[in-house]
């Protein structure tokens, strides 16, 4: 066998090497973004990746929870309608007026609370549940929830709010976020609500549950309840 060319003294060695350089530096720069999207947004997948099952109680602690009658239109499934609609909302948060705000987090405290276990789900990750409780932190710490609350008293709470803002009675919607367990008064949550602040791992949250809806492929799949 004949020797192998050294093309490293020649002039296209050296385009080579500057092209795996490259290539090296481009590797990388991938990784350390990947690591940075990690450390940002997607903390709590590589949390749950590592370990699946230490928070598999969690929702229990926050009760359970239901929306109010005018939480779903129509006879819809509360489910479903939750997740299309926390899906679209959380896309976007900062475009979500005050009652919309409101009442998205509304449903994304009943999804935390009811979507993991629901027997009528075909199929779920095991990592649903505590994909969502981990975004319930999220949340809960942007509004100044109150982190042990039972999840129906801050939907009761959320929903007069949204509410009454839509019937324009301000002063009712101040004091529906100036009880327990908003901590930080009903004007600051108000003012909250008003422009959310981005929150990752919420819309994380809301993608998975999407997706668990839908299954891996929207377009020809089956729903999966």
């Amino acid at each position: 066998m004949p020797p192998r060319r050294k093309l490293i003294d020649t002039g296209i060695g050296k385009r080579f090497m500057r092209r795996d350089e490259e290539g090296k530096t481009k590797r990388m720069a991938a990784r350390d973004s990947g690591w940075k999207c990690l450390r940002s947004g997607g903390l709590a997948l590589a949390f749950i990746t590592v370990c699946p099952a230490c928070t598999p109680f969690m929702s229990e602690r926050y009760g359970s929870a239901s929306l109010p009658p005018d939480g779903v239109i129509g006879a819809g499934d509360p489910l479903r309608s939750s997740v299309i609609l926390v899906a679209s909302a959380f896309a976007s948060p900062g475009l979500l007026s005050a009652p919309a705000a409101a009442r998205a987090i509304a449903k994304m405290e009943f999804l935390a609370s009811n979507l993991p276990q629901n027997p009528t789900l075909r199929s779920s990750p095991p990592t649903l549940g505590p994909v969502l409780d981990i975004a319930r932190q999220e949340w809960r710490s942007a509004l100044g929830v109150a982190p042990g609350a039972p999840a129906q008293s801050v939907i009761n709470g959320l929903y007069a709010a949204g509410n009454a803002l839509d019937a324009g009675q301000n002063e009712a919607a101040l004091a529906a976020l100036s009880r327990v367990p908003f901590q930080r008064g009903g004007p600051a949550t108000l003012a909250l609500l008003a422009a959310l602040p981005p929150l990752p791992r919420t819309a994380a949250a809301a993608a998975m549950a999407q997706q668990t809806l839908w299954g891996p492929g929207r377009s020809g799949g089956r729903r999966r309840f």
